[in-house]
This record gives C-alpha cells, sequence and structure tokens, in this order.
C-alpha cells in the first residue's frame, strides 16, 4: 500500500465505470479499499444496468433457452451518447466537490472516451483499466478485427444468438454447460477458483446494448485528447490481449503525441488482481500525479 492519505493529497472523488454486461457492484472491491483509505468513490451504474438491469423471465431457472434467444430487452435502442450523458452527470455532480478522477474497465473505456468529449474541463485524469480506448480505429468493432485482437477468448465464448433487431448482445452466463464455464473462466479469470468465478458469473448481467461496440467511440484530440491519461495494462488478460492494448494506447498516443499514456502493468486477467489493493494503489498514484 502507498503511504498516500487523505491528509497529503487533494479530496479527489474517483468516479469508477464497468464494463459490458457488469455494474457499479464490480468495483465493490476497489471502492471499500479506497474508501477505507480516506478516499472518496462512486462507482456508476450505466443505463439499463445496476438495479435497472434486465433479467428476462426466460434466463431464471429453470431456463427457457428458445424464448431467451427472443425476448426483448430494454437495452435495445440504448446508445452510447447514453451512456455518456448519465457519466457526465454523476461527473458534474462530483466535480462540486473537487477533482475528479474518472476510470473505465474493458468496454467501460468507451464510455470514458465520449464522457471526455463532453465535459474535458471537469476531468483531472482519465484511468483506462485494461480498458477498450479506439483512437485511430473508430470502434470496439474495429478494433477487436485488428491482428492483435485475434487470440481474444471473446470470440470463444459464443453469446445467445438473437435477431439483429433485438440490438442485443445477450450472453447466458447461467448456463450449465461445463464448456461455456470453462471458457468463461480462461477469458476473464483465468487464475482465480471455481467458486470465485461461479460468484462472478452471478452478479453479471445478460444484456448489453450492441450499439456500444459499433459506434464511433474515438476521443476528440481537442476535447478527450488534452486530458491527461493513465492505461493500466492487465498482463495475463485473455479478453482484451496484451497486443491489443498495447496496440490502442500506441494509436492514442499517435493521435495526441504531446500528452502520451502514461503505462502501468499489473500481473492480472481481465477481471483484475485478486487484491484490490493493487488497483487502488494505480489509483492513488495517479491521485499523487494530480496535485
Amino acid at each position: 500500500m502507498s503511504n498516500l492519505t487523505a491528509e497529503n493529497t487533494p479530496p479527489f472523488t474517483f468516479v469508477l465505470v464497468h464494463g459490458s454486461g457488469s455494474n457499479a457492484y464490480g468495483w465493490s472491491p476497489v471502492v471499500a479499499e479506497l474508501g477505507l483509505r480516506g478516499h472518496r468513490a462512486v462507482a456508476v451504474d450505466l443505463p439499463g444496468h445496476g438495479p435497472g438491469a434486465h433479467f428476462p423471465v426466460s434466463y431464471q431457472a429453470p431456463q427457457d433457452l428458445e424464448r431467451l434467444r427472443l425476448e426483448p430487452s430494454p437495452l435495445t435502442g440504448t446508445t452510447l451518447a447514453d451512456f455518456a450523458a448519465h457519466v457526465a452527470s454523476v461527473v458534474r455532480r462530483a466535480h462540486r466537490n473537487g477533482p475528479v478522477v474518472l476510470a473505465g474497465q474493458s468496454l467501460g473505456g468507451v464510455t470514458l472516451n465520449a464522457t471526455a468529449d463532453l465535459v474535458p474541463e471537469l476531468i483531472s485524469h482519465l484511468v483506462y483499466v485494461s480498458a477498450l480506448c479506439p483512437a485511430k480505429r473508430a470502434s470496439v468493432n474495429e478494433l477487436l478485427a485488428t491482428p492483435e485482437a485475434a487470440s481474444s477468448h471473446i470470440f470463444r465464448m459464443t453469446p445467445v444468438p438473437t435477431p439483429p433487431e433485438l440490438g442485443v448482445t445477450r450472453v447466458n452466463w447461467r448456463s450449465n454447460d461445463p464448456a461455456f464455464f470453462r471458457i468463461a473462466k480462461e477469458a476473464m479469470a483465468a487464475d482465480y477458483s471455481d467458486a470465485e468465478v461461479r460468484a462472478m458469473l452471478n452478479i453479471l448481467e445478460p444484456d448489453e446494448s450492441a450499439a456500444i461496440g459499433a459506434s464511433d467511440g474515438r476521443g476528440l484530440p481537442h476535447r478527450w485528447g488534452r486530458i491527461p491519461r493513465t492505461f493500466v495494462r492487465f498482463t495475463e488478460d485473455r479478453t482484451l490481449p496484451p497486443a491489443l492494448q498495447d496496440l490502442m494506447i500506441r494509436e492514442a498516443d499517435e493521435l495526441t503525441p504531446d500528452n502520451p499514456f502514461r503505462v502501468r502493468s499489473l500481473t492480472a486477467p481481465h477481471i483484475g488482481p485478486r487484491d484490490p489493493a493493487l488497483l487502488a494503489d494505480e489509483l492513488e498514484r495517479v491521485a499523487r500525479l494530480c496535485r
């Protein structure tokens, strides 16, 4: 644990954004660790997530897999602009109490880009925690089509085959297929125990708006690109392989060469290190930079 405490750092608020199919609860261990160190932190539930999440009846036990394929979702039509507007409203409220560090994990990185374009003057630092950051390539889908993403285990985790007009990517996290469990564990939490992985799968949500991955998620150089930023690389990530993380860092730096990423690396899979203190340490280091 670092020596940075509430006595020698400004009263920052860490605003934390979750990834696909997740919610604010995914940040709970880090929020608790930051709070115990005397920091303020708020984890955001994006629209259609957390208390507003949709769990189809067909997703419950016993599951009806055919109905699950066709059941409508309130996330249909939810856009990246919706996500960004929601997070920007949280940043505006948090900023009334002092500087804001905005952090996002996985798909949450795209929302960081879009939020930073809306309120760059209210964000002291951006932190991408093994997060997607389109810069030269327009969208998440374009990033996942690169050779650097080819080894991603995400391509082995087959989603529920919903019709395109449903507008969602749906994953059956409650599948009783042992092969699905094995692939999900390898993709996101290879060094965790089976019990820990089952606990994780039970807090995930089945639906994500398909529009997020297809949207133009590039940050504007004169808005997003002027905010200091850190990328926390997860070296054991099999969902966003290190080669893809490095590609995103490199292309963002080429777009804004006067404001390159500060890069840190942690030995961790996609869901992060088992010890939340390691990630809290990195966020504290960012707060020190912003003094």
